[in-house]
C-alpha cells in the first residue's frame, strides 16, 4: 500500500472535535481528545465512538461503561489544543477548563461546550490500536442552540489550521 495515498485519503475523512470525559468509581477523572464519532441509531440513540485503547480515558470507560461526549463549538480551539496534552484536574477544571458533573452519567461535562451526551456503553469492539465503544445516549443537553445547521456549529479538525491532522 502507498502511504502517502493512504495517509490523505483517510484525512479526508472530515472530523468533529470532541472532549470526552469519564469518572472511574474510585473517583479518578479521566478527559480525552477524540474525533472518531458517529451516530449508529435512531431508536434507540446509539452513538460509535473510537478510544486510544493504552488512555486513561479508556481504562475507565471499559470499568464504568459510561462517559460524557461534550461537542466543542466553533469557539473551542483552546479547549481542543488543552487535551491534546495529559489532562490535569485542578479543583472544579479539567486542564484549565470549568466543568460540572453530569445529570446522569456522573463524569465531568465542560461548561464551555455548547452541547454534550451522557453514555452508556452497551458494546465494545477491540480492534487495532483504538476501541471502538457502541453507547445509548441516556441524557442530551444543548446550552447554546446552533443558529443555522447543527453540524455547523461544531469544531472541525479543519478549523485547528492547515497542519493539524489526525490519523492516516
Amino acid at each position: 500500500m502507498n502511504d502517502d495515498a493512504k495517509k490523505t485519503a483517510l484525512r479526508m475523512i472530515p472530523y468533529g472535535l470532541y472532549v470526552l470525559t469519564a469518572k472511574g468509581a474510585d473517583g479518578q477523572i479521566a478527559a480525552a481528545y477524540i474525533n472518531w464519532v458517529t451516530q449508529m441509531s435512531f431508536k434507540p440513540p446509539l452513538i460509535a465512538i473510537g478510544v486510544k485503547a493504552d488512555s486513561g480515558a479508556h481504562a475507565i470507560i471499559e470499568t464504568t461503561k459510561e462517559f460524557v461526549l461534550n461537542n466543542l463549538g466553533k469557539d473551542g480551539k483552546g479547549a481542543a489544543f488543552a487535551f491534546f496534552k495529559p489532562t490535569v484536574v485542578e479543583g472544579n477544571k479539567l486542564s484549565g477548563e470549568p466543568f460540572i458533573e453530569g445529570a446522569v452519567v456522573k463524569a465531568p461535562v465542560l461548561e464551555s461546550c455548547p452541547a454534550h451526551l451522557e453514555c452508556r456503553v452497551t458494546d465494545v469492539v477491540k480492534r487495532g490500536d483504538h476501541t471502538v465503544f457502541v453507547a445509548e445516549v441516556v441524557e442530551a443537553n444543548v446550552k447554546t442552540q446552533p443558529a443555522g445547521r447543527a453540524d455547523d456549529a461544531i469544531l472541525w479538525m479543519k478549523d485547528l489550521g492547515e497542519k493539524v491532522f489526525y490519523g492516516g
